[in-house]
């Protein structure tokens, strides 16, 4: 390693509000493509900068995140490729390996004053883990690493189950159920629609009878009017 590679090294491992003034001082005492290298260097993000300090001052938890990521890889690819591939146990492996990444990360942010998004570092700490190759600016990381998807297993075509009459059985008892799922939900369909034109027709009754009730509650008052009238009439 060059004495400039060293100095930049150092340089990623101050405190963020250090970082720039530190970078163009480093520049000042170089010269040509060098001190334009150094001049170049980006100020590495809250997420990224938390991450670098994993690799500098926790190295035995990041190495270990790295190790757990790369045995998640490998037996996800077995388990395509149709080979015994303990997923489960591994998964488990990397997430806590990924949980205590992101501890000591957040530790060495609150030392240094720094508060990187959580989320984000899960995310970049599960991205390096999983890559299908290992990460080339290790601890001079400037902006956040996203999950690349699949990449890690790109390439890799699963290996289909041979066909067997149990398989065949299992396809045929589906497709009975999907029949049967449909034809229920026809006939939910015609008995919630019969249920609403008897509800709408009973709704009509009501109002009809409401109606011819007020009409006779009418008529009624009005022929008691009527009648005292003409015995008003024969007094």
């Amino acid at each position: 390693m060059s004495d400039t590679d060293r100095r930049i090294d150092e340089l990623y491992q101050l405190p963020p509000d250090q970082f720039t003034a530190t970078r163009n001082a480093l520049a000042k005492t170089l010269s040509g493509d060098a001190a334009h290298r150094v001049k170049a260097l980006k100020k590495p993000s809250a997420v990224a900068w938390a991450v670098n300090q994993v690799f500098w001052r926790a190295r035995p938890v990041y190495d270990t995140l790295m190790k757990s990521g790369h045995a998640l890889r490998a037996a996800q690819i077995a388990a395509l490729k149709g080979r015994k591939g303990d997923v489960r146990t591994t998964t488990d492996t990397h997430r806590k390996a990924v949980a205590d990444a992101v501890k000591r990360a957040q530790q060495l942010a609150a030392a240094a004053g720094v508060n990187p998004n959580t989320d984000q570092l899960a995310r970049m700490f599960e991205a390096l883990s999983l890559a299908a190759e290992p990460a080339e600016k290790s601890g001079r990381f400037t902006d956040v690493v996203q999950p690349s998807g699949f990449d890690a297993i790109a390439g890799v075509k699963p290996v289909p189950p041979a066909p067997s009459s149990r398989d065949e059985a299992k396809k045929r008892k589906e497709q009975e159920q999907e029949t049967l799922r449909r034809q229920a939900d026809a006939r939910l369909g015609a008995a919630t629609t019969a249920l609403a034109h008897a509800r709408d027709t009973a709704d009509a009754a009501r109002r009809a009878l409401n109606r011819a009730e007020a009409d006779v509650a009418d008529a009624a008052r009005e022929l008691e009017a009527a009648q005292a009238e003409v015995t008003k009439r024969q007094a």
